[in-house]
């Protein structure tokens, strides 16, 4: 049988390369982005007293109705916002799906979409699945800001959707107030839908603020706003998430969604939607990773590597020019088999990866897998 593949030029992910990589060489795993310590015991006991009440068919296509009512709550909580739980509220089977889902839903053969490299995996198959045409700009280094003079002259009358994920993975990098304020001026007039992935909107450090799309009315008018439970709670394994967008923008994305998943895990919603109310679960987030990342950035400090703290995420890059002049994958690849540490390359991240000798590293990880993985940094 012959097969002629629709992602031709797409392997295997870097994260899953580099997880097996971790494993069979019995590598500290700092490459793969996911908690290595629990979830909260209340929220599990929730989910599991859910599932013995029997609460285990089908949840309503667009989410349990009491979830989205308290995500509504959040949001007009934070950025005094409305948004209507009936109609612009849509829970997923977490954010890759919903964003998967916008895409389908929304951009056509032919469109453009913008997106800033380096950009989270799933972006640019989405986009060529559906006959777009990713447009990639790359950040400006090496803060990797973005250069709005070079997204005006992106810009066309096949411009159909930009995409911006801040926090920024895999940089730890946050959009400012300015960047929101450009990004307004070049869409006003225009009929470009912005997809916002903010699953990290609450992983933000230093008392900087997380400018959501949503705070910003003009761009929400236009926005799906796309966020993560699994980032927030520490169950990246459980695949929830959730969708804010208007009323027109949400009624296609639900024509796609029924069809994708239908619907969500429903004993989760069922959980989630009694814990979402403890607002400390959330508003305290970046105070426990903050410390996280202080504490990683000062155990390597009398090491080679160098690097500008994280600004979010749970993720910070490390360059590592004063030790080698490999390329990022052929240094993960040492670092890894030789010394037994696992980070991610930035090169597969963009479509045209510049010569930046950088790694990201997890640092969502107990004290003791941090401090072990330091000790060996430290050595090189």
């Amino acid at each position: 049988m012959q097969i002629k593949s629709k992602l031709p030029n797409v392997g295997t992910s870097i994260f899953t390369k580099m997880t097996a990589l971790a494993n069979e060489h019995e590598a500290i795993n700092l490459a793969q982005g996911f908690p290595n310590f629990p979830s909260s015991k209340k929220l599990i006991d929730l989910v599991y007293s859910y599932m013995k009440k029997g609460m285990n068919q089908y949840a309503p296509m667009p989410g349990l109705m009491q979830l989205r009512v308290r995500i509504a709550e959040k949001y007009f909580d934070i950025y005094n916002i409305q948004y209507n739980p009936e109609t612009e509220i849509t829970i997923t089977s977490g954010a890759t799906q919903a964003i998967y889902t916008s895409i389908a839903a929304l951009v056509y053969e032919g469109d453009e979409v913008i997106i800033f490299e380096p950009a989270y995996d799933c972006y640019s198959p989405a986009i060529r699945l559906h006959g777009a045409i990713p447009v990639a700009i790359n950040l400006t280094t090496p803060d990797f800001s973005i250069d709005w003079e070079m997204v005006k002259k992106k810009i066309n009358s096949k411009t159909k959707m930009i995409m911006l994920n801040t926090p920024h993975n895999p940089t730890g990098t946050v959009l400012g107030k300015r960047d929101m304020q450009e990004l307004e001026k070049i869409v006003s007039s225009t009929d470009i839908i912005i997809l916002s992935d903010e699953v990290y909107e609450h992983i933000i450090f230093d008392d900087l603020k997380h400018e959501s799309i949503l705070n910003y009315p003009k761009l929400a008018e236009r926005s799906l706003a796309i966020y993560s439970f699994g980032k927030t709670y520490h169950n990246t394994g459980w695949k929830m998430g959730y969708v804010l967008a208007p009323k027109e923008l949400t009624r296609e994305f639900r024509a796609v969604h029924q069809f994708l998943v239908f619907a969500a895990n429903t004993p989760i919603q069922y959980a989630l939607a009694d814990f979402i109310q403890d607002k400390n679960e959330y508003l305290y987030v970046n105070e426990f990773y903050q410390e996280k990342r202080n504490l990683f950035l000062d155990l390597i400090k009398s090491s080679r590597f160098t690097f500008t703290p994280a600004s979010g995420t749970y993720f910070q890059l490390l360059d590592y020019s004063g030790i080698s002049d490999k390329n990022d994958t052929e240094f993960a690849d040492e670092l890894t088999i030789k010394n037994k540490v696992a980070g991610i390359p930035l090169s597969p991240f963009y479509k045209t990866p510049p010569n930046n000798k950088v790694l990201r590293f997890c640092f969502a990880k107990t004290d003791k897998t941090l401090e072990q993985a330091a000790e060996i940094l430290c050595r090189i």
